[in-house]
């Protein structure tokens, strides 16, 4: 049995404060704060979809939590997204960016938009990104449905991807729950089951607390995988007003029950 840990997708967010951190806590008191006193042990850091992650920051990061601590970190949108730059250019300034954390960082999470679909060009672009980050865990989150098709699980498995299993709300188009794993490196992200998820700024999209009885049917998937894979991770993505950190408090001690 590999070791499973339980975290958040980020950390630092204003609505957090007086629901899961202390009215007066500041920024840089957060993420000690996320570690002792609400007892995670690891993080995925989302920031980076949106800027490339800098030296400077990440080796804060380092310092502020103990030797323990984990990080996901997620990859740039050039990456996934956009795909416009030098894709060795980008990976070397990504790569450079994180580089405090060091043996930390256990996952960088590949998450592709619905738009992009199992062909022969986009797999060879998987291809071309895993070469790039060779020597990290690599995992991926499809977003198009049409991924979850064996065939493609086992193209991650050849080029050694993690796949990422996700949660989200049974509606047409978004992806399946379905608990694999492709690496070393089994991965769980949940974002809610909010059924207005079209309808809504992205804001609000992650409005969902899971309930205990939703919770425990996570449990044997999670611990399954988790049985076959060196290292598990399971981050809530439901971070409007705190839920995400009520969901991972409740979901790890649900884990640590059955080890």
């Amino acid at each position: 049995m590999g070791e499973v840990r339980v975290g958040t997708s980020g950390f630092s967010f204003n609505d957090w404060i007086g629901e899961v951190y202390p009215k007066d806590i500041k920024k840089e008191e957060m993420l000690p704060f996320y570690e002792k006193k609400l007892g995670f042990n690891a993080l995925e850091i989302n920031y980076t979809y949106y800027s490339m992650p800098t030296q400077r920051t990440f080796d804060s990061f380092s310092k502020r939590t103990s030797d323990d601590f984990l990080f996901s970190v997620k990859a740039y949108k050039g990456f996934t997204h956009e795909k416009e730059g030098d894709l060795k250019k980008l990976g070397k300034l990504f790569r450079d960016g994180i580089g405090p954390l060091k043996e930390k960082v256990k996952a960088i999470l590949f998450q592709f938009p619905f738009s992009f679909t199992p062909n022969k060009e986009n797999i060879d672009y998987l291809k071309r990104l895993r070469e790039e980050f060779d020597g990290f865990n690599g995992v991926i989150e499809f977003r198009n449905g049409k991924w979850s098709d064996d065939t493609y699980i086992e193209t991650l498995k050849s080029v050694f991807f993690g796949y990422c299993v996700v949660d989200e709300p049974k509606l047409k188009g978004l992806f399946p729950f379905k608990p694999v794993l492709t690496s070393n490196v089994g991965y769980f992200r949940f974002h809610g089951r909010n059924r207005e998820w079209f309808n809504v700024p992205s804001e609000v999209r992650y409005d969902y607390l899971y309930s205990e009885e939703e919770l425990a049917e996570f449990v044997e998937p999670v611990l399954e995988v988790g049985r076959m894979a060196d290292m598990t991770f399971v981050f809530f993505n439901n971070c409007h007003l705190g839920k995400a950190v009520k969901n991972g408090q409740m979901f790890k001690e649900m884990i640590e029950k059955k080890y």
